[in-house]
């Protein structure tokens, strides 16, 4: 192993996270072009690798929001329990359906540079306030299926669906302080679910598809530390900051896996 892998690894997931976590996305989105581009992980390795670095890093973040009493809302319990069974489907997918890296950038490319183009426009241009607080608020129905496709789609990139999830819920009007805990708590939970998953399909297929452990490890480790930073820096940010932020987090993402896809 090289020696600049770990310590590299380590100040990529602080730096990411530290960036992230005040809006609810773990970064590991933001993850996946620095595993393939510099540190050369295959695919479709880098997917469970992504999903290590997630149980790794998820608990920094989580713990600040668990002090600050914010974490355990209904909004995490629903889409907890929607995400948890969309994210074994998802791994599934990647591992049998999905392995080479081209349609994974496409779809990555797809999925969020639209989303963040939208959440960018609704912040700076806001719609009509509601008729009441709780009319613009997705049903519980709607964000259990919600919450199980975008486990699905978590699944298959690696990125445990906050990345999608808080732009989403944020675009239908939710508070960025209210979605964050929720979206990085599934983003935990449904890493765990699918890094177990994907550890038990490479003992029945053959190919990369287990997780690079330490890096993984080196990873979370750095996005444990920058998540609680982020989160416990989160209160003193406006609402209308957090929102561009994940908004142009999610776009950019997304206009760096078009790049990669043209080129």
């Amino acid at each position: 192993m090289d020696g600049w892998l770990l310590p590299g690894g380590l100040a990529a997931g602080l730096l990411i996270s530290m960036v992230t976590a005040p809006v609810g996305v773990s970064g590991a989105v933001f993850l996946l072009p620095v595993q393939l581009s510099v540190f050369g992980v295959p695919n479709p390795a880098v997917t469970p690798t992504n999903l290590l670095y997630n149980v790794v890093a998820g608990p920094g973040a989580l713990w600040r929001y668990h002090r600050t009493g914010s974490l355990w809302s209904p909004l995490t319990r629903r889409l907890i329990t929607g995400t948890l069974p969309g994210v074994v489907a998802g791994a599934a997918l990647r591992v049998f359906v999905l392995p080479g890296p081209a349609l994974f950038r496409i779809l990555i490319a797809a999925l969020l540079l639209p989303l963040g183009l939208w959440l960018c426009a609704r912040t700076l241009r806001p719609v009509a306030p509601a008729a009441t607080p709780a009319a613009d608020e997705p049903s519980p129905r709607m964000l259990t299926a919600l919450a199980l496709a975008v486990g699905a789609v978590g699944g298959v990139y690696g990125i445990g669906g906050g990345s999608l999830l808080g732009p989403l819920l944020a675009g239908r009007g939710l508070p960025v302080a209210r979605v964050a805990p929720a979206a990085l708590a599934a983003t935990f939970a449904t890493s765990v679910v699918g890094a177990a998953t994907f550890a038990l399909l490479s003992l029945v297929h053959g190919g990369d598809i287990a997780p690079h452990w330490w890096l993984g490890l080196a990873c979370g480790l750095g996005g444990l530390i920058g998540g609680y930073l982020g989160a416990r820096l989160q209160p003193h940010l406006p609402e209308t900051f957090l929102r561009l932020l994940l908004g142009v987090l999610a776009a950019g993402i997304g206009a760096l896996y078009t790049v990669q896809t043209l080129t």
